[in-house]
């Protein structure tokens, strides 16, 4: 029997945790039916409760581990206690081998804490660096991110980002919603919430559970298009009717990632857009970090390939950053040449080392661009030319033509086939499918690469 002291208490115990907040709608919208059980409800932080609100339910019939911060007891302050939860959150995924969701809306640290402030944070950075690659993390900034709550919630694998969103440190400048998105902040812009959980559910559903998981299965049906246009043109026509889900939309415009089914199998797809410019330092640094996100969880990546190369004057040291995410990836790696390729582009792609190496046959694969190749190894037929430009560029086709075509490279075993637009999607698939076996490359013993950030 309850003592009426213990019965006062379980009564203004479940009062609070049947209150409503935008903490708990959040959770509400991510998860199945709405359901979620939560997990120390009762952590106070002196009087009141702890400003954060963690659970764990289902999406899409798997379980995922989620916290979200409570703006409206403290403003959502980090405390000791705040973080204790949080970590909590951490260490249970950590055994389970479950997913995390992290949503974010908070004024800051909780100044009364002092030191204590600082290590919360701390313990939280811990968890989610040694968590990355492990399980799935994905930050959700539904409002304000300040401080070193912003350092935690980029730490994750993808950030998604509302209009509502607000990005800090003390002595930084402020970002907002897509602007986010815009500087390679955030990897998906959503309008609010709703939309923002919407878009969780749908990478949770495309993501192995963890790094030991098999990659998630769908029904699908094909486009019916043609591989061929621009970046964005020739990954739809070859991945799965309505799948694609686009990462860092307008962050390195010269190229695009996205996570996509092909054959109903989750494949992480990069492209690049020749149309657009040469490769920027954004470009590698978009192209690196999905690299080494897909292979950390073992999905296969689709590289297309349709570039003129880097801007070497401002990405020498970043163009070193794809060349080190695609020779450490030990993943699956299917590259598709459907353009342009030349030179450091071509070597940094690992279109040398990918398991399948297809081309175009218009593709031109060459150390240098043929207008290049032309005024170094063919300058002696420019000699009296009336229209030096003209007369360059003529060659340069017949450069490419003769010493530069996807018929040279793949006498040269530098590809290993040669298709046709029309061919792409059957090709790929094909091979996913039967290479969906691949053990990991063996690599030299070593603690890590020192990847030149």
């Amino acid at each position: 029997m309850l003592t009426e002291s213990q019965k006062a208490k379980f009564e203004a115990y479940k009062t609070a945790s049947a209150n409503s907040s935008k903490a708990k709608e959040r959770l509400a919208n991510l998860f199945d039916e709405g359901m979620y059980t939560e997990i120390n409800a009762g952590v106070k932080n002196g009087e009141d409760y702890a400003g954060v609100v963690t659970a764990y339910g289902y999406i899409d019939g798997s379980p995922v581990y989620a916290f979200a911060q409570d703006k409206s007891v403290k403003g959502g302050a980090v405390s000791k206690q705040h973080a204790e939860k949080i970590c909590k959150i951490y260490d249970l995924a950590s055994r389970t081998g479950v997913p995390v969701v992290g949503i974010y809306d908070s004024n800051g640290a909780f100044i009364d804490d002092g030191a204590e402030a600082i290590k919360a944070y701390s313990d939280m950075l811990m968890w989610t660096n040694n968590l990355s690659g492990v399980v799935p993390l994905i930050s959700v900034i539904a409002g304000t991110c300040a401080g070193s709550a912003a350092m935690v919630a980029c730490s994750a694998d993808f950030v998604v980002v509302t209009d509502d969103a607000e990005l800090y440190t003390t002595v930084g400048k402020e970002i907002k919603g897509e602007d986010a998105v815009a500087n390679g902040t955030a990897a998906i812009a959503a309008k609010n919430d709703k939309e923002a959980m919407e878009a969780v559910k749908k990478l949770i559903a495309m993501l192995p559970a963890n790094n030991i998981s098999a990659i998630p299965m769908f029904e699908f049906t094909a486009t019916g298009k043609t591989a061929s246009g621009t970046a964005a043109d020739v990954a739809e026509a070859i991945a799965d009717a309505d799948s694609i889900v686009e990462l860092s939309d307008g962050f390195g415009t010269a190229s695009y990632t996205a996570i996509a089914t092909i054959g109903g199998s989750a494949v992480g797809i990069v492209a690049t857009n020749r149309t657009t410019n040469k490769l920027t330092s954004d470009d590698c640094a978009k192209i690196a970090r999905f690299v080494r996100t897909c292979d950390a969880f073992t999905i296969p990546v689709l590289t297309i390939i349709d570039t003129e190369g880097f801007d070497s004057d401002t990405c020498v040291r970043d163009m070193a950053k794809v060349a080190n995410a695609y020779a450490e990836a030990t993943t699956l790696k299917v590259s598709v040449i459907t353009g342009k390729a030349y030179g450091a582009a071509m070597a940094a792609f690992g279109a040398g080392n990918a398991d399948v190496t297809y081309a175009y046959a218009d593709a031109v694969i060459s150390p240098v661009a043929p207008v290049t190749a032309v005024e170094f190894l063919w300058h002696d037929k420019l000699k009296g030319a009336t229209d030096l430009t003209a007369e360059r560029n003529k060659l340069a086709v017949q450069y490419a033509d003769e010493n530069a075509s996807a018929f040279d490279a793949a006498a040269k075993n530098c590809v290993d086939d040669i298709i046709t637009a029309e061919e792409a999607r059957a090709k790929v698939q094909a091979v996913l499918e039967v290479m969906s076996g691949k053990r990991m490359t063996k690599r030299l013993p070593k603690k890590h690469s020192n990847m030149p950030f």
